[in-house]
């Protein structure tokens, strides 16, 4: 890794930190109010209609996924034409790919709703309005995609940061505005979440008109560009599928087989991980544009340290954040919630597991999708992946717990990261013994020796405010002083240690200047 990518790196990484940061606090905070003000059953009702609508993001996050890949990868070879032409047919197949989920929202996703939820009779008509909202809001943000992909292709996160702050701050008015709404609040939230999705599309669309030529858009077509991205997507839609069906669709089967209280549980558990989560998918975002730019400029050596430590710091980073919150689930989400919807405290920490592992295979599938050659690999992958759906299907049919459906989650996800390593062994020439042990088996010895000390304080002391606390501490010192000690190569350490030098040497200039100066 050169010195010069790993500053960007660190540098987009840090801004997209300070958005995640702020972004987070927003919604835990409003999360809470938002249910209390809603009630579970609203709650829930939200969460289930809203993930109907999601399912047609299975058609978007295929196409979503090809965009990035290829406005990065024409970045990477420089080629402004190709990047003009690229831009304009990714926004002509966007709109196109808007009216068709439109039509089939608005005919097979309404029969669905109203024909096979577990939704109260006297709540469906609330239920219709936050799926149209829903809806629109979705299809704003199929728009705005292309924007978004110009953003992160060419590294500009500090706008992108900007913007998700701005987005944060009209989500903290909407918890306001709901206490003072004299309509039904679950019909006012949802226009109003639509009303946010309607102003960030108004932003980045002016950034990147403002800031980058390719995305002034031009009535042009290039058919050879047309296919290529409809290739990519077309094989892409089963591993995105897959995906959806183990969120959404798992989702509207805990609702048939157990109400809406259920999904509520999961509500909370999506949204305790996504926050998590998000700090290491913002390190994946600055990281991601460097996979696949120094696939397309032939630099393997490089787009191999890049996946090997990438893996590492996001394994590390997660687990980090994640450590406190598995230890003390009860209290965590009793201080937060103060009211705990029943299965949510084993919904959260399973979904932490499966975030945990899922950074494993985060800079594979870059990889992966860096090269293009992606058919065999969704067959595969993506077929392990689509299993989860049926196979929870058959586990709450035998009256299992909804617990189980996570559980089979987590098993297939250890089985796609093994396919993954297999294909880019091919691929790329990936040296898969070399990541079982710089990846695997030093991630493993970092979650186990982190977690001892914690657990035994745990263990050790009564639940409360006071035993959250020192969790929380140890949690810290344990995990940094176990991921410095074992987890760091020695170059790493050294690094680690200049940087403090230097932040240290740098500050204290500061410190003595400031002085300097009131004292004159």
């Amino acid at each position: 890794m050169t010195s010069q990518n790993y500053t960007r790196i660190a540098k987009n990484t840090l801004m997209l930190y300070f958005r995640m940061l702020f972004i987070m606090g927003v919604a835990l905070y409003t999360s809470r109010i938002i249910l209390n003000v809603l009630g579970v059953e609203d709650f829930g009702i939200y969460n289930v209609v809203s993930g109907v609508v999601t399912m047609f993001a299975l058609i978007n996050a295929s196409l979503s996924m090809a965009s990035q890949r290829f406005i990065t990868f024409e970045l990477g070879k420089s080629s402004d034409r190709k990047l003009a032409e690229t831009f304009s047919v990714v926004v002509i197949i966007h709109f196109t790919l808007a009216i068709v989920i439109f039509i089939l929202a608005e005919t097979i996703g309404l029969w669905f709703l109203n024909t096979h939820l577990n939704i109260a009779s006297f709540r469906m008509e609330a239920a219709n309005w936050v799926y149209q909202c829903s809806l629109f809001s979705f299809i704003i943000g199929l728009i705005s995609t292309p924007y978004n992909a110009s953003i992160i292709a060419h590294e500009r996160m500090k706008a992108f940061a900007y913007i998700g702050i701005i987005e944060a701050v009209l989500k903290l008015a909407i918890v306001f505005v709901l206490y003072f709404g004299m309509f039904d609040k679950l019909k006012f939230y949802a226009v109003l979440v639509l009303s946010v999705s309607i102003m960030v599309l108004l932003l980045y669309g002016y950034y990147c008109k403002r800031n980058f030529d390719e995305c002034k858009f031009r009535l042009l077509w290039n058919k050879d560009i047309f296919w290529k991205i409809a290739s990519f997507s077309g094989w892409n839609f089963i591993g995105v599928s897959a995906f959806v069906l183990m969120k959404q669709g798992v989702n509207i089967l805990l609702n048939m087989f157990y109400g809406v209280v259920v999904n509520a549980a999961m509500g909370i558990a999506l949204q305790v991980q996504a926050a998590v989560s998000g700090f290491v998918n913002n390190f994946m975002t600055a990281l991601n544009p460097q996979i696949t730019k120094s696939y397309a400029s032939n630099d393997r050596k490089y787009m191999v340290s890049l996946i090997l430590q990438g893996a590492r710091f996001s394994f590390y980073l997660m687990f980090f954040l994640s450590l406190p919150v598995l230890v003390e689930t009860q209290s965590v989400l009793k201080l937060w919630l103060k009211v705990v919807p029943d299965y949510a405290v084993v919904f959260v920490q399973l979904s932490l597991v499966f975030a945990i592992t899922q950074t494993l295979t985060g800079t594979l599938t870059t990889a992966i999708l860096a090269t293009g050659n992606i058919k065999t690999y969704q067959i595969v992958v993506g077929g392990l992946q689509s299993l989860n759906f049926p196979f929870s299907y058959i586990a709450l049919r035998l009256g299992l717990s909804p617990q189980s459906t996570l559980v089979i989650a987590i098993i297939l996800l250890f089985a796609s990261c093994f396919a993954s390593l297999y294909f880019l062994r091919g691929m790329i020439k990936l040296p898969v013994i070399y990541y079982l042990r710089y990846v695997l088996l030093n991630v493993v010895a970092v979650a186990v020796l982190s977690s001892i000390i914690p657990l035994i304080v745990c263990l050790g002391m009564q639940c409360g405010i006071t035993r959250l606390f020192c969790v929380c501490c140890v949690c810290v010192m344990s995990t940094t002083a176990v991921i410095y000690g074992i987890g760091l190569s020695k170059k790493e350490r050294i690094f680690v240690r200049s940087k403090i030098s230097f932040l240290r040497i740098k500050y204290g200039k500061k410190k003595v200047n400031s002085s300097s100066n009131s004292n004159r």
